[in-house]
């Protein structure tokens, strides 16, 4: 078994490169710059491999854009060879941030995801009476790189590797602070930073009912003083050790009457659809109908996108059947299958 102090060379391994190049490529072969790596496949390992054990990579190229889903993020999208060192560098890493992260943390991890965030809510909504939901204020755009990098030193212990986290937590921002929306390290390093706020709240506050999705927070309580001197007292560390900001106030809800999560409206026995997921369902099919009315997709295209759209807002049993089936039944296409006898069929 290799020791931590092993894990840069381990990265720059060929075939742990390679594949990466393959992890990096899933579902984007059509792309002119996965092609162009793919056709000198060896020879771009190579280059990349050298400059990994030289320290001359040239960090930060990438493609910048707005997203208004639903509030406005700027999207950092990376080229595909920073793309194609993030995977090798969670290929090797992902299971050292996994053996600190706590179990009711659930983002950014096999066998974990959204919905099974949504049924460990639902269980502690059983369980307990009230609860407070906690989100950071510009959460990636916050995060403060000198602190981030002292948490990392204490984890890993490889010199090369913590020198080639600093080059990537400063590629893209000068500002002393901020993680790019849209790369992979960024996902597992801000998850990872808030894994010391889950120790906090599970080993000194002794919390038992608490859930973590990336920077959603939800805490159960008995009481509903117990909790509002929980959210001082988090505000409290959140600020002193990690250098961010809660959303206020932050209201105590009544477990019974169901709070608001990742999309839905989580309740002791289940889950339905939130107002903003069902506005956002509704527009983005009527968007997809759009598309198909003007030619710009296919009936194919459009039936796949809208099941795809469809079963994510059914996913985890979540009660709004009847909500989706009269979305579709005012649509003027969306709900037609295809005839027999038609491609794809």
């Amino acid at each position: 078994m290799k020791r931590l102090g092993d894990l840069f060379e381990r990265i720059a391994e060929p075939g742990n490169l390679r594949e990466a190049f393959h992890k990096a490529a899933r579902g984007k072969h059509d792309r002119h710059e996965v092609r162009a790596f793919a056709a000198s496949l060896d020879r771009e390992i190579s280059v990349l491999r050298t400059d990994l054990l030289k320290n001359r990579l040239k960090l930060g190229r990438a493609v910048t854009f707005t997203i208004h889903d639903p509030k406005k993020r700027i999207i950092t999208a990376p080229c595909f060879c920073e793309r194609v060192l993030h995977h090798a560098i969670l290929n090797v890493c992902e299971s050292a941030f996994e053996r600190f992260l706590i179990t009711d943390t659930f983002a950014c991890r096999s066998g974990k995801g959204m919905i099974a965030a949504l049924h460990r809510a639902m269980h502690f909504s059983r369980r307990f009476g009230f609860a407070i939901k906690l989100d950071m204020r510009k959460y990636f755009e916050s995060i403060p790189h000198d602190e981030l990098l002292n948490r990392l030193t204490r984890r890993f212990k490889d010199r090369r590797l913590l020198e080639l986290f600093r080059q990537i937590v400063h590629a893209h921002s000068d500002q002393g602070h901020g993680l790019p929306i849209g790369s992979l390290t960024s996902q597992h390093f801000a998850n990872f930073y808030l894994g010391w706020f889950d120790r906090f709240i599970k080993e000194q506050q002794q919390v038992k009912g608490y859930v973590r999705y990336m920077d959603d927070c939800v805490l159960w309580g008995e009481q509903r003083s117990e909790l509002k001197q929980l959210t001082s007292t988090c505000r409290d560390f959140l600020q002193a050790e990690l250098g961010l900001t809660m959303h206020e106030p932050v209201p105590v809800f009544k477990s019974r009457t169901g709070l608001e999560f990742l999309g839905c409206r989580v309740f002791p026995d289940h889950l339905k659809l939130n107002r903003r997921s069902r506005r956002r369902y509704r527009a983005k099919l009527r968007d997809l109908d759009d598309q198909f009315t003007a030619g710009i997709i296919t009936e194919l295209e459009l039936q796949c996108r809208s099941e795809s759209l469809t079963s994510f807002t059914a996913a985890g049993g979540v009660r709004s059947w009847q909500f989706r089936r009269q979305v579709l039944e005012q649509l003027p296409v969306s709900g037609h299958g295809l005839e027999p006898g038609e491609p794809g069929r």
